[in-house]
């Protein structure tokens, strides 16, 4: 039987005999002296077979060859002083193999190494590592990535449960499919033909019945499906700590959760987290960063000057005002130095990035020696000098400020100098690379609208509760809802829920949900809140997010032991792929596709 991990071996087991288990990550032959590192999950120890000491091992030591699978017995010794490895945490010890057996080797060649021994640097394409994802996951850095992910969930977990006296509860995956969200994932039903299941976006209908079931404190490690176009913090299948809480008041669920989050941070990467996170509003977050999930590890606020150009004689800035737009600043201290004139106009990156968020453009202002406020080439601003000392003390800008303005409708002032800011913090370094900023965005818009389909629709869902100020119109109410930021990221969401019938049927009507309608989607919920339900409320956190942003990582899949590409299809076993015509026969389903006819050049 295996007695050690190859990484738990320290100079504390000195003389003891082992046995290990693992793969063959480097094999060296150091004049007849053999030295193999066997690698299991836990990390490296270095095995040693020599004529002398080990013969019964040598002539099998000799043969083993990168990947083989082995199982080895034998003497941990001491390293000799100058073969000490302070890298590994077995540096201090080896182990002197008196039996080696392979017990499988390897019969291809290898897409690409595997070796702990290779830099971190070296690069693997994407597409080769989803392939054999089976040898990615042997290397260092996915390996190191999945057990941070595991003891992520763990931490989760033993504060739930054992601190905050919750019950995990598992919900369906199959269940209806409801509207108000995503794209469902569709199954067919055999035994009720023309019916169909749907992949559960979330748990959050069913944590509601929790409550109404006298649960009380409910969490699930969920997995959750939606078919949406993918980025890369998107996947069609994720995972999310789930969680309801009843008799909470939001100041109640966001204190609890503080505590979560700075328990993961303790246990799995030694952190202290100040308590409690900052907290701003919708409102200010939007006015101040021109986003809902602010990254504030770096300054450069936007400011809005729109009430100071309003009666300009620059008709780019009136126009936006009188229009029902915004004019907002981008303060850039430094920037005359580093953002050239050519960026920022038509061919320039920053212009791409403004017009990619629908603006026309970037008017720009430099602040020059005393003050002094110039355009390209010393061409006209025509503000006034009360205008330009007005902007210079409301954004606080000095001799080399660039001032970048984004004017026009408000959504794309905001998503343009939200954007260019990220941008140039990264450009000029300005972003702290130990830092963790988290907060909670609070006062969420309860709804937006559709100008497509000339309807309100929830931002973020239609059971969250409206702000008791707000309650006579709906329509410019704010929610009860919080999102947590971390570093510019939100990773989780919630909000306190409506738990009263007459409430609930009021937002299903500003939606544009007839009774009918609600009753054949939700007839379910609106019946259980007839029978006792208790305030209540929730929030779910994207684990696969939260794993990626700890581990440093830029990609959500490399958070993930098997992930979708981009186009959500597995390279590991090329899924999705076609099913047997008896399959559809039984379901009764046939596909209407068809495929387009090639070309000649195809």
């Amino acid at each position: 039987m295996r007695t050690h991990y190859c990484g738990q071996l320290r100079s504390d087991d000195i003389g003891a005999t082992v046995t290990l288990y693992g793969w063959v990550d480097r094999r060296r032959d150091h004049g007849g002296v053999i030295f193999v590192d066997l690698r299991d999950r836990t990390g490296l120890i270095q095995i040693v077979s020599d004529p002398e000491r080990t013969p019964v091992s040598y002539g099998v030591a000799d043969g083993l060859r990168n990947e083989y699978v082995v199982k080895i017995t034998g003497r941990v010794s001491q390293r000799l002083e100058g073969s000490l490895n302070p890298k590994l945490s077995t540096g201090e010890v080896e182990v002197y193999a008196d039996a080696i057996e392979v017990l499988n080797a390897v019969r291809k060649q290898l897409p690409f190494q595997v070796s702990m021994g290779e830099p971190e640097t070296s690069t693997v394409r994407e597409e080769l590592r989803l392939r054999y994802r089976y040898l990615d996951l042997r290397r260092e850095r996915m390996a190191r990535n999945l057990q941070m992910r595991h003891g992520i969930v763990k931490a989760m977990r033993r504060f739930l449960e054992d601190e905050a006296d919750f019950m995990e509860v598992e919900t369906p995956i199959l269940t209806r499919s409801t509207p108000e969200g995503a794209r469902d994932y569709l199954v067919p039903s055999r035994v009720n033909p023309s019916e169909w299941f749907a992949l559960p976006q979330s748990p959050q209908l069913f944590k509601q019945l929790l409550m109404v079931s006298g649960v009380d404190r409910y969490y699930q490690i969920a997995r959750c499906f939606r078919d949406e176009d993918l980025r890369a913090d998107r996947q069609p299948e994720f995972t999310q700590l789930d969680m309801e809480m009843s008799f909470l008041s939001q100041a109640e669920i966001l204190a609890l959760n503080e505590q979560l989050v700075a328990h993961i941070f303790k246990a799995v990467k030694g952190i202290d987290l100040p308590l409690p996170f900052p907290r701003l509003t919708y409102a200010e977050a939007m006015d101040r960063y021109g986003c809902d999930k602010p990254d504030t590890r770096y300054g450069l606020e936007l400011v809005e000057v729109s009430d100071l150009v309003a009666d300009s004689g620059f008709k780019v800035f009136s126009g936006a005002v009188k229009s029902g737009g915004m004019v907002k600043i981008l303060p850039i201290p430094g920037g005359n130095e580093v953002i050239s004139n050519v960026r920022i106009k038509p061919g320039g990156d920053l212009f791409k990035i403004a017009t990619d968020a629908g603006a026309r453009g970037l008017a720009y202002i430099r602040v020059r020696e005393g003050g002094t406020m110039t355009r390209s080439g010393g061409s006209k601003d025509n503000l006034s000098e009360a205008q330009k000392q007005e902007i210079l003390a409301r954004t606080g800008a000095q001799e080399g400020h660039l001032l970048l303005f984004g004017a026009g409708d408000a959504a794309i002032v905001n998503a343009t100098l939200d954007r260019v800011r990220q941008a140039i913090a990264k450009e000029m370094d300005l972003i702290p690379a130990d830092a963790l900023n988290l907060l909670w965005v609070t006062e969420f818009p309860m709804f937006e609208w559709n100008a497509d389909e000339k309807r309100y629709e929830a931002l973020h869902h239609p059971f969250t509760a409206p702000h008791p100020d707000d309650i006579a119109d709906l329509t410019t109410a704010r929610a009860v809802a919080y999102d947590l930021v971390f570093n510019g990221y939100e990773i989780g969401g919630g909000s306190l829920r409506i738990y009263q019938p007459d409430v609930q049927a009021k937002v299903f009507e500003t939606i544009g949900l007839t009774e009918a309608e609600a009753n054949d989607k939700f007839g379910f919920l609106l019946e259980a809140f007839e029978y006792g339900t208790p305030p209540h409320g929730g929030i779910a956190y994207g684990l696969d997010r939260l794993v990626m942003l700890m581990t440093g990582e830029e990609s959500i899949r490399d958070a993930i032991a098997f992930p979708k590409t981009q186009q959500a299809r597995c390279l590991l076993t090329n899924a999705p792929a076609g099913v047997d015509a008896k399959q559809l026969k039984e379901l009764q389903v046939a596909s209407t596709f068809k495929p387009k006819p090639k070309s000649e050049g195809d």
